[in-house]
């Protein structure tokens, strides 16, 4: 890799601090307090949902988490997902590159339609969070008989 110098600064470290700058200048308001970590910016843990039948199922990537450092809540129709990732400060050492984030987190999903919470089901393997969200009866779709006009 090469780096240009501009008055001495490397045009990368430049980039990524500013960057940085803007990311919490204009990040959400949830990932503003942890945008130093580059986790946050994009969102963490990272998500994939999506729906099958009447569940829908939200899969997060956790790596090195056990499943008593996550904290998992449904509300109406927003799914949270907190945790802590840890790693202890280390005194008398110098980083020289420190990509991985530790601290808490804290992600909230805004869920396609309200679920059943007592039915919720979560499972961790692997380093990945599956969560089962069952449709709350109020969301599924209801047949309306239509009666003849008198």
């Amino acid at each position: 890799m090469v780096f240009r110098r501009t008055n001495g600064l490397p045009v990368a470290q430049l980039r990524d601090e500013m960057d940085r700058l803007v990311s919490d200048f204009f990040g959400p308001a949830s990932e503003r307090n942890t945008a130093r970590w580059g986790w946050a910016a994009q969102g963490f843990p990272a998500l994939n949902v999506w729906e099958e039948d009447e569940v829908l199922y939200a899969e997060a990537e956790v790596p090195g988490l056990k499943s008593d450092a996550i904290d998992i809540s449904v509300v109406g129709a927003d799914l949270t997902i907190r945790g802590r990732r840890g790693g202890e400060a280390r005194e008398g050492v110098a980083y020289h590159r420190q990509e991985r984030g530790t601290g808490e987190f804290n992600r909230v999903l805004r869920l396609p339609f309200e679920v059943d919470a007592a039915k919720v089901e979560a499972t961790l393997t692997d380093g990945v969070l599956l969560v089962k969200l069952p449709k709350a009866e109020s969301a599924k779709p209801k047949k309306i008989k239509v009666a003849p006009a008198s």
